[in-house]
Parts: C-alpha cells; structure tokens; sequence
C-alpha cells in the first residue's frame, strides 16, 4: 500500500459517519463516463449520513496530526520514537540520530539538528545524547506525578470549555441554510440559461454573482468546521493526558517508550543546555539536560 493511499484513507470522511455529495459529476448518461468534481458543480457535506466506522473524535484528532505534520519543517518518521519529536528551537528543524564511534565502546547516539550544516549559519543549539533525552523525560514526567492531583484539578474548567460547541454549532446550521439558498438560486440560474436563448453576459453577471456568496459561505464553513475540529483534537490530547497521568501511582523508574510516545508532542531544544518539553495537553516545562 503507497503512502498516498494510505493517505487518502485516513481523511476519507466516511469513517466518521459522514459523506461528501458529488465527488464526481457524469460526464456522459450514454457512456456514463464520470470525472473528478472540480467546481463544476456544488458539493454537499453530510454530516452522520451512517454509522461511523471510528469514533468521530479519532478521526478528528488524525485530520489535525495531519495538518500539523504538514505544516512542520522537515518531518520525516523514522525507526525511533524520537524522531519528529525533537525540534530546533532557533530553525525550527527537527533533529536526527547519529552515531559516534559506532563500531568502539565508546559508541553513543546522538540528536542533533539537521540543518545544522545547511546554512551558512550554524546553529547554535547543541547536541543532545539520547540517554540524556530519556533521563531528562523521567525526571520531568514524575515532576508532574508530584504535583498530580493540582493538574489534574486545573483540567475541569477547561475540557467544559472545549467540550461546549454550541456557538459553531449556531454558526455552523445557520450557514448552510444560507449555502442551501444560494445553491438552488445557480441551480435555477443554470436551469434557465439551458432552457432559453438568454444573454450570455447578462447571464453571467446574474450567476456570477451567487457564485460568489456560495463560495465565501463554504470558506466560512470549512473555517468553522477546521476550528471545532481543533477544539476536539485539544480535548481528546487532553483526556488522553489525562488518563495516562491518573494511571500512574507511583514514580516512573525508567525510560518507558509507550509513555514518551502517549504524552510528548515535540521537545523544543534551546541554547545553553535547556530543552522545553511540550506536553499533548498544551503544557510545556522547561528542563535542564
């Protein structure tokens, strides 16, 4: 399976429950031949048009990794659970695995920023030593264990706060009530013109026009839309954080990959031997290394 498939897999909207209408328009009734809609005509968004085949929430919280994975220079996966984690704090790079003395007993593996050597100007954000990166995690995961129950209160207020989406949601239907006016007023436009010999500039001024207002209200909804998408992506990043604080009762004793991978968005590495760590919920804690 290619990444593009997998791809469009991820951020096809029938997982969640919903459909887009007319994805393809028929070119042809006779031969039937269809093509991808590109404008030509208007597409309609069903919301829980079936039974989702994943929760809403974890769809919603994919199509927000992927954007941001987008968005960040350099992403690259790879074979360890730090890669794409760690981030140059003065370029905005990730950093990468390297390996001293590979072959000696002195071998140690390394991160550093993969830009470092790219630009006439260095970096000057240092290298860090995995073990370090691991040793520095423990420390810091168990500063938020000690202060747990203080967290954890904070938390209330604001999972209400992302939970309520009333507001987009009064956005949100009284705008497509406007697309649905628009929309039948270019259906009747187009209805017209293939039925009477009308003039085509004057035709195109009366369609143009609706045009428009349908594209600034579908620009207005995708923002709604992108924006609840965000509030649910934070709420779900914060019950997860959530859980895996709770979960915990006693102190971390070791490097455990599972919990790296389950609560750290990135580490942001700053000069002088200082890295943040930036936590899926938002919080960020600044650690000597």
């Amino acid at each position: 399976m290619t990444p593009s498939t997998v791809l469009s897999i991820l951020q096809n909207e029938k997982y969640k429950g919903d459909a887009i209408l007319q994805k393809t328009l028929t070119l042809d009734f006779l031969t039937k031949k269809r093509k991808k809609n590109e404008g030509e005509v208007p597409q309609y968004y069903v919301e829980n048009s079936h039974p989702p085949i994943i929760p809403p929430e974890l769809f919603d919280l994919v199509q927000t990794e992927i954007k941001k994975r987008k968005e960040v220079k350099g992403y690259k996966t790879g074979g360890s659970c730090f890669s794409g984690k760690i981030v140059c704090g003065e370029c905005g790079s990730f950093y990468g695995r390297k390996v001293w003395h590979s072959n000696s007993k002195y071998r140690r593996v390394i991160w550093q920023c993969n830009s470092k050597f790219k630009n006439d100007k260095k970096c000057t954000t240092p290298h860090l030593y995995e073990d370090k990166i691991k040793k520095a995690f423990v420390e810091v995961f168990n500063s938020l264990i000690n202060n747990k129950e203080e967290i954890l209160k904070g938390y209330e207020d604001i999972i209400q706060s992302l939970t309520d989406t009333t507001k987009l949601d009064m956005e949100s239907v009284k705008l497509q009530s406007e697309l649905e006016i628009v929309t039948e007023i270019i259906r009747k436009c187009v209805e017209e013109n293939a039925h009477k010999a009308l003039n085509q500039e004057d035709y195109n001024e009366k369609y143009d026009a609706p045009v428009e207002r349908h594209e600034s209200f579908k620009e207005e909804l995708e923002r709604i839309e992108e924006k609840r998408l965000e509030q649910t992506a934070k709420k779900e990043k914060i019950l997860e954080f959530i859980k895996e604080l709770e979960s915990r009762e006693g102190l971390v004793t070791e490097f455990d990959e599972e919990l790296w991978i389950g609560v750290v968005d990135r580490v942001v590495v700053k000069r002088e031997g200082k890295i943040s760590f930036v936590f899926k919920d938002g919080m960020e804690v600044e650690w000597d290394i």
